[in-house]
């Protein structure tokens, strides 16, 4: 094997490594995380919901990507609060701040996708109704 092979090896294993890495912080969020495992819920719920209301394709694209970012800002908002810990156990009005924003961020996009929730099943629930 020459050294161009090697290097390409040795990236082939960098590349795996970064989806094991990317495996654990979704272990770690789903294990230890209340508010992951709420909004995991909601999700399911959601998916559900969706298939018993027979969603159009770009309902449902609209529909994960609503689930996708919700999920993905509570691990970022869990990453900022670690990361914040590992820098200062004491209270620091920036640290909390930090916190604080994290947790906004998570906030608003979970305020965001009930409102994208009510518009995409409302209309549907009440098609059954009337």
């Amino acid at each position: 094997m020459d050294l161009k092979e090697l290097r390409q090896a040795s990236k082939i294993r960098q590349f795996a490594a970064s989806f094991m890495f990317a495996g654990n912080g979704l272990k770690y969020v789903m294990k230890n995380e209340r508010n992951f495992k709420f909004h995991i819920g909601a999700s399911i719920a959601a998916i559900i919901l969706g298939i018993l209301l027979s969603l159009e394709k770009w309902e449902w694209l609209i529909l994960l990507l609503t689930i996708s970012s919700v999920l993905s800002l509570e691990i970022i908002n869990t990453a900022i609060e670690k990361a914040v810990d590992l820098v200062t156990e004491e209270y620091h009005p920036t640290a909390k701040l930090a916190k604080d924003l994290a947790a906004g961020a998570v906030l608003l996009a979970a305020i965001f996708s009930i409102i994208i929730g009510c518009v995409l099943f409302l209309p549907k629930i009440a098609h059954f109704f009337l």
